[in-house]
């Protein structure tokens, strides 16, 4: 039986890597046809609308506006999604599929700093030594010039900052709450603002017209339902099933690497010898970190999902 249960837990620890790894290429296949705002709100629209039904199909959809937890679930939602959305899907129209990909996974620098200052745990040797392969791969691959010169990838580098502030909120103020409820909360409360935060702005002007909003929706559709919300519950299923380290090591390393096939796929993106490479340390950096102990001698305990846009 837990044989079984591992087998299980190792094919959504699969899938959720596959999934993530579509994340980057479809989201610079969107925007290179709607504007970013828009391409935001409507994918965590798409999202959130599955994530309310799924809520009320276990009888929890009302627990989004219950006396207590509204106001932190909504921070959830602007930390977790609206915010991180619209600087990653505003990068991604900036930048290159895999340079996304690349700049998305300096997250553990960020969960080794909120770790380290606000939660108070001290970092290894270790994590700090991956934490500088992991550097070195992203300077490496994207390189310092463009880094300085595009400021797609800029907004790319900060958008894990806003997952790990929702982390730190789920942490802090939300202990005990199920993860189906996390992630309704995350999809539904992160579409209301993103979408209305895009009226607002916009004011509709940047809504496609036509035939190209035709062609556009079913690609949010699966951006939202598919490699968003579902992506996240294969990873609460991994992690049910496996245990966070494990599952993290298995997922987060393999995303950049899987995304070089997804990028070739979908945009026909083909990395260069120093993306290459560069990819390399980040995976080996990444890989070194999730699978270190902490201070205590525990495994990581950060969760650091994404991813992943989507899993994040």
């Amino acid at each position: 039986m837990q044989r079984r249960t591992e087998r299980i837990g190792l094919v959504f620890a699969a899938l959720c890597a596959l999934n993530g790894a579509f994340v980057p290429a479809f989201a610079k296949l969107t925007t290179n046809v709607g504007s970013p705002f828009f391409v935001a709100a409507a994918t965590t629209c798409f999202a959130g609308g599955f994530a309310a039904v799924v809520l009320a199909v276990h009888a929890e959809l009302s627990v989004l506006v219950r006396r207590g937890l509204a106001l932190r679930l909504v921070g959830v939602g602007a930390l977790g999604t609206a915010a991180p959305f619209m600087l990653f899907y505003s990068g991604a129209h900036r930048s290159t599929a895999i340079e996304a990909a690349l700049c998305l996974q300096i997250e553990p620098v960020y969960s080794l700093l909120a770790a380290w200052l606000v939660l108070h745990h001290v970092p290894t040797p270790r994590r700090i030594a991956a934490i500088g392969v992991l550097l070195a791969g992203i300077v490496l691959a994207v390189g310092t010039r463009g880094i300085a010169a595009s400021s797609g990838v800029w907004l790319l580098l900060v958008t894990p900052l806003c997952w790990q502030a929702s982390h730190l909120l789920v942490l802090r103020g939300l202990p005990g709450v199920s993860p189906l409820v996390l992630t309704g909360a995350r999809y539904v409360d992160g579409g209301v603002l993103l979408a209305v935060l895009w009226w607002l702005s916009e004011g509709g002007a940047t809504l496609p017209q036509g035939a190209t909003l035709v062609q556009l929706l079913p690609l949010l559709a699966v951006q939202g339902i598919v490699l968003a919300y579902v992506g996240t519950l294969a990873w609460y299923q991994a992690i049910a099933r496996l245990d966070l380290a494990r599952t993290t090591a298995i997922v987060v390393p393999s995303i950049p690497v899987l995304s070089l096939g997804a990028s070739f796929l979908l945009l026909g993106e083909i990395p260069s010898l120093t993306q290459a490479l560069g990819m390399v340390l980040i995976a080996s950096g990444v890989l070194a970190f999730v699978t270190a102990p902490d201070a205590s001698g525990q495994p990581i305990a950060e969760a650091s999902a994404a991813p992943v846009a989507g899993a994040n």
